[in-house]
């Protein structure tokens, strides 16, 4: 699965990574407060019709009438899935009492499940850390509660809130929430390669993995990972002709969803990604990060790949 993250996950980025394997790409958090709905980053999250695949929305918030609210808007809007936030460490968010603050709270965390699945007739999942900080890992419990509250399936990501995303991912705290629960449970947290998603999920016993940074510049790792878990064997690395064809429309897609001026510049995240391990890239960033219209950067990366030829 693609892991949903605010400003990356968007439309584009969703339907390249389901093209390239995942089986479910998860959108970036809306947030359930209505008031912030008219802006146009929220019009664009609240979108779901033309998305492909299996359409997974995440909500964030900390009421819980409000999440239900904003779960049944969703579903409205063509969402299949309801995927509750309680892992972004961000502080803006947890300021609010939202993301995996709400992990401080088990009793809060019982309303807002019960209150979404009980809002909406399609399967509703969570996303959580293991505990807020190194003394606080209740992970366990909150899988219990999501589970009483029939929530469908469980993102675990292997670091508390404290953890951010410093440090390495540990896995012992998946394992044990998938012992205690029968619900399905996902492991997240540092998968980059096929073999270690294969070590994860042999590892933790999870039902799936979910790939968030690893997918940054890299969205063929999902067919990496299908291709190791069917095979036992890596798969060849993409060819240079074959990442310029996947960088190019990229980019041309993140112009035509995002319209000329915005589109530009997120471009020039996704291009810093993807160029990443490629011979003079840092050169090539500072070049293409100054260009303003779509077309200069279209015709920069065409030139960049013919050069690398």
């Amino acid at each position: 699965m693609l892991a949903p993250m605010a400003g990356i996950t968007d439309q584009p980025m969703r339907q390249l990574c389901c093209r390239m394997g995942a089986g479910l790409a998860v959108s970036e958090m809306v947030l359930a407060n209505p008031k912030v709905w008219n802006t146009e980053k929220s019009k664009r999250r609240l979108v779901h019709n033309a998305d492909a695949g299996i359409r997974s929305v995440q909500i964030a918030g900390c009421e819980p009438q409000e999440l239900a609210f904003a779960a049944k808007v969703n579903v409205d809007n063509g969402a299949q899935i309801i995927d509750i936030n309680m892992g972004c460490p961000a502080k803006k968010v947890n300021k609010k009492l939202a993301g995996s603050a709400l992990l401080k709270d088990p009793r809060l965390v019982e309303q807002i499940v019960n209150a979404v699945v009980e809002a909406v007739a399609v399967p509703v999942t969570l996303k959580i850390r293991t505990g807020w900080c190194e003394d606080t890992k209740n992970a366990v419990d909150i899988a219990q509660i999501a589970e009483q509250a029939g929530i469908q399936s469980l993102v675990v990501h292997g670091r508390t809130r404290n953890d951010f995303y410093k440090g390495d991912a540990e896995y012992d705290t998946i394992k044990s929430v998938k012992e205690s629960v029968s619900i399905p449970v996902v492991a997240n947290g540092d998968i980059t390669s096929a073999q270690k998603a294969k070590y994860v999920l042999d590892y933790t016993g999870a039902d799936a993995i979910m790939v968030g940074r690893g997918a940054q510049g890299r969205p063929w790792i999902f067919r990496e990972i299908n291709h190791f878990l069917e095979t036992g064997q890596l798969l060849e690395a993409p060819s240079l002709e074959e990442v310029r064809s996947i960088v190019v429309e990229h980019v041309k897609e993140l112009h035509k969803f995002y319209g000329e001026f915005m589109g530009v510049r997120f471009a020039r995240k996704h291009t810093s990604w993807y160029t990443q391990t490629l011979n003079q890239g840092k050169e090539f960033r500072s070049i293409f990060n100054a260009l303003e219209t779509p077309n200069e950067q279209i015709d920069a990366l065409n030139k960049y790949f013919d050069h690398l030829n």
